[in-house]
């Protein structure tokens, strides 16, 4: 009974090593990998290679130029050499991780019968509406036409002439290095209407250090799909004032065939609005000498906040909004002027602030006090005002004049205000801009991902930085072969989806939730069943190794 006793004990002993065997091998083999991986951070494949790579791209903005001779323009050795195509290409020395190289590409060609008959008009103007009926260029290409040295198309004392549209004309040479002058004289021309350092290092204002390139370059807006433009009449003094303005009219007169000019730029919205008792957070000083009232420059910073406060637009707006201010001053600081740093009145009475938008004060004439009681009715002079107000919408996108070449005729704009060559500047300078955007959110996101594990990164984010990283490379691709128009939308999209992925939501959803938090949640469920478990290893370990070291008996 005693032996069989003791064999019953055996086999449970042995029962039991296997159990607490088996109870390891299920938690180890199993159950550790099981909560491992449902307890993991997910995190989509991201392209970092492609992202890293996207620091040393170089930018090659082609230009494409059209070049065409009339008959008496070179000698005839030289025409006898057309067509030809000559590249000139040039580094843009700014300080930038990304190199930007300008392509010139010039396409030499004869002089077409029609175009030989407008180019022997009497006035410039004529031959280019004769030029623009056949031809639609497409944005970001040239066409220069070479006429004779002795045309009269152009005034005696003019070398060139750069048109509204995307056309110039230079005059010819009759000499052995015909090609070599006018060549040049072409690329100065070019530049001019295409891209320049200035173009250049303002649209790369916030990418740029601080030296002689973007110290007083960031008056132009930020690249956006959008824009919301205010224009706000300010009455301090309805008592004194009943003003009235035609805005709706000037703006469908005068603004709105400028946006719609501007279209390809993004998309505009125009609002307005009349706030009474509006004051300027400034006093302004009297003058004695004049009887008048003066705002200086050093104030100027001062007047913007407090009448912001009171406009209200840019609180609910996902677009850059521009604001517009037209102010009557109230009747105890008439005539109201602001003057420049030299303490000499600015002839237009308006300033304008980078990124925001532009004050005009509205003087109302004294003489008209005599005339009729309180409140005076005030007609406001739309036109004056609108072309205060369209020169400083301009130099918020930073269409600036271009330096010109010695002895070149500059154009003026046509009825909406917008040449079509400063509409492409505008489109390179926004490409650029935007490349630079996206590569530096792409940058920033990818290093983020990286010091920080325990990130979400959901298949949605990663497509889109797939979809980002694809459209820089795009948009690159179209600037090398000088489709402008397409490597713009190119370089929108790449904006639009790196930020769309920088800004996730839930790329902030475990970010608070470290490993040791985790630890700590999943020890004390864990603990209780891992040390029986434990205890009984190293029991039969023990147990295991006592029997391998007892001595067997030999009869």
């Amino acid at each position: 009974m005693a032996a069989a006793g003791a064999a019953a004990t055996d086999i449970e002993v042995v029962r039991g090593k296997r159990a607490a065997l088996f109870f390891a091998a299920v938690a180890i083999v199993l159950g550790l990998p099981l909560w491992w991986k449902t307890t993991e951070t997910y995190r989509a494949p991201l392209p970092y290679s492609q992202i890293s790579a996207l620091n040393a791209l170089q930018l090659r903005l082609m230009v494409p130029v059209t070049v065409v001779f009339t008959r008496e323009s070179v000698p005839l050795d030289d025409q006898e050499k057309l067509p030809f195509t000559v590249v000139h290409e040039r580094e843009i020395p700014l300080k930038y991780k990304m190199k930007i190289k300008c392509r010139f590409q010039k396409a030499y060609r004869r002089a077409l019968d029609h175009e030989e008959e407008a180019l022997s008009l009497s006035s410039v103007q004529e031959a280019e509406a004769m030029l623009a009926e056949p031809l639609e260029q497409p944005e970001g290409s040239l066409t220069v036409y070479v006429i004779s040295e002795h045309s009269s198309l152009l005034p005696q004392d003019k070398m060139s002439y750069i048109g509204p549209k995307r056309t110039a004309v230079i005059r010819g040479l009759m000499h052995q290095e015909a090609f070599n002058i006018i060549g040049r004289r072409i690329i100065q021309v070019a530049q001019a209407m295409s891209l320049t350092e200035d173009v250049l290092a303002a649209a790369l204002a916030d990418h740029l250090p601080e030296d002689k390139w973007s110290s007083d370059k960031r008056r132009p807006l930020k690249s956006s799909l959008g824009y919301e433009i205010t224009f706000s009449l300010l009455n301090p003094d309805p008592k004194s004032h009943d003003v009235h303005w035609d805005i709706e009219g000037a703006v469908q007169r005068y603004v709105q065939p400028f946006l719609n000019a501007l279209s390809a730029a993004g998309n505009f919205s125009v609002d307005s609005q009349i706030l009474y008792y509006a004051v300027l957070g400034v006093n302004p000083r009297f003058d004695p000498a004049t009887s008048s009232y003066y705002l200086a420059t050093h104030s100027l910073p001062h007047v913007i906040n407090p009448v912001e406060s009171r406009l209200g637009s840019s609180a609910a707006s996902l677009y850059p909004v521009l604001n517009f201010l037209l102010y009557v001053p109230e009747l105890a600081h008439s005539p109201l002027h602001i003057q420049d740093k030299d303490g000499v009145p600015v002839s237009t009475n308006a300033f304008h602030s980078p990124r925001w938008g532009g004050i005009m004060v509205y003087n109302v004439d004294p003489k008209a006090y005599n005339v009729s009681g309180l409140p005076l009715r005030v007609e406001v002079d739309m036109v004056r005002v609108m072309e205060v107000f369209l020169a400083q919408l301009r130099l918020l996108f930073g269409i600036t004049q271009p330096q010109v070449p010695p002895k070149c005729l500059l154009s003026g704009p046509n009825r909406d205000g917008l040449m079509s060559w400063e509409l492409d500047r505008l489109l390179w300078a926004r490409s650029v801009e935007n490349l630079a955007t996206a590569t530096t959110t792409l940058t920033s996101l990818a290093q983020l991902l990286g010091k920080i594990s325990n990130i979400v990164i959901k298949d949605d984010v990663a497509s889109e930085v797939y979809r980002a990283v694809a459209a820089v490379q795009k948009a690159a691709e179209e600037l090398a072969t000088g489709h402008l128009a397409s490597a713009f939308l190119a370089s929108q999209e790449a904006v639009t989806s790196s930020e769309r992925a920088f800004f996730d939501p839930s790329l902030l959803h475990l970010l608070y939730f470290p490993d040791d938090q985790k630890f700590a949640i999943y020890i004390p469920l864990f603990l209780p069943m891992a040390v029986p478990i434990f205890l009984s290893l190293v029991k039969i370990f023990l147990e295991t190794r006592k029997s391998w070291k007892k001595p067997e008996k030999i009869d």
